[in-house]
């Protein structure tokens, strides 16, 4: 009996987090109530509070939940090969992974919710950049000192590389998913982004 009401007691908890998340990406935190997330999980207002305190820390919960998806990300850029040959070809594709990855609505939602609501929760903001997106520039980083051991490249600040390697290919579909206020590129223009990211990267690395 214990296990199947700790069973439920987890399914409900994993019902509140996805209809929580999904309202607050709609109608950001300030316009999301846990009347309206509780409906959307089929659960009482009630057993929403019971999970969690208050609409506050149901927030933190859901943002920080989603920095584990960077690990597949993280294990991605750690994986880059030292042929010298395909060297192009293989950032080539790591960047067309990496935007379609980062460029995802979902993503893009969040991302945009972190940042509009910066300013009351810093910590949690500077959280999920530390857990995720710092994670991956720090594991390219460590990449292209690897491939810059081999002789592959010419790399002074392996850091600031993994930088300007994530904004050649990021800054252009990023910025103006922000300002629209969704995606505004097809995977035409995403794959054009990465063949000249990469490009400008070797231009200036290799």
């Amino acid at each position: 009996m214990m296990v199947t009401e700790e069973g439920r007691s987890a399914r409900k908890r994993e019902a509140i987090m996805d209809a929580a998340t999904r309202v607050f990406l709609a109608k950001g935190y300030s316009g999301a109530g846990m009347d309206d997330i509780a409906k959307l999980a089929a659960v009482s207002k009630q057993t929403v509070y019971k999970h969690f305190a208050d609409k506050e820390k149901l927030f933190a919960e859901i943002v920080l939940a989603t920095t584990d998806r960077v690990d597949a990300m993280v294990d991605l850029v750690a994986d880059i090969p030292a042929d010298g040959e395909a060297l192009e070809e293989n950032l080539g594709r790591l960047s067309r992974q990496f935007l379609t990855a980062l460029t995802q609505p979902e993503v893009l939602q969040l991302r945009r919710l972190i940042i509009a609501n910066a300013d009351t929760f810093p910590e949690l903001g500077a959280a999920w950049y530390e857990q995720g997106f710092e994670r991956v520039l720090a594991t390219l980083a460590a990449t292209f000192q690897r491939l810059a051991d081999q002789g592959l490249l010419r790399i002074a600040d392996p850091e600031l590389a993994a930088h300007h390697f994530s904004g050649l290919l990021l800054w252009i579909p990023v910025n103006k998913a922000m300002f629209h206020g969704s995606p505004q590129h097809t995977q035409d223009e995403l794959d054009r982004c990465a063949a000249a990211g990469v490009r400008a990267f070797l231009a200036a690395y290799r």
